[in-house]
């Protein structure tokens, strides 16, 4: 079975290199650029993983990530925030709201897929 990765950003300079990294490594594709958008894929899409940047149009990052947790139907969707925001404080945050990882960017292409990959694999969550 082919697993869904949902990239949640609203820069196509990340989007478009996610995608095609995502996809060279098996995975099927689905992207939202707003926070509303993603809430809205994650019923049409059923990702298994969601790529989840912060800083988002409409909804943020950690509004979703919030949301996705709530929503009993969507328990075994993995959440990887991606963001240049890497203080501690974000960090602590969204880890709090459930996220599995938080990743600042910039972020090496190989340790992604290796993260993702990784909690793909797992059927507990995993913290980095």
């Amino acid at each position: 079975m082919t697993h869904k990765v949902l990239i949640v950003d609203d820069e196509p300079n990340i989007v478009i290199p996610l995608e095609f990294l995502m996809q060279q490594s098996g995975y099927e594709v689905g992207i939202a650029r707003d926070g509303q958008a993603a809430l809205a894929q994650m019923t049409a899409f059923q990702p298994d993983l969601v790529l989840l940047d912060i800083m988002l149009p409409l909804l943020s990052g950690f509004e979703v990530c919030q949301k996705i947790r709530e929503n009993k139907a969507w328990d075994r969707v993995k959440v990887v925030m991606l963001s240049a925001k890497g203080r501690d404080l974000e960090v602590a945050k969204g880890l709090a709201l459930g996220a599995d990882a938080y990743i600042t960017k910039p972020f090496s292409t190989r340790a992604l897929v290796e993260q993702v990959s990784a909690l793909l694999a797992s059927g507990q969550r995993a913290r980095e």
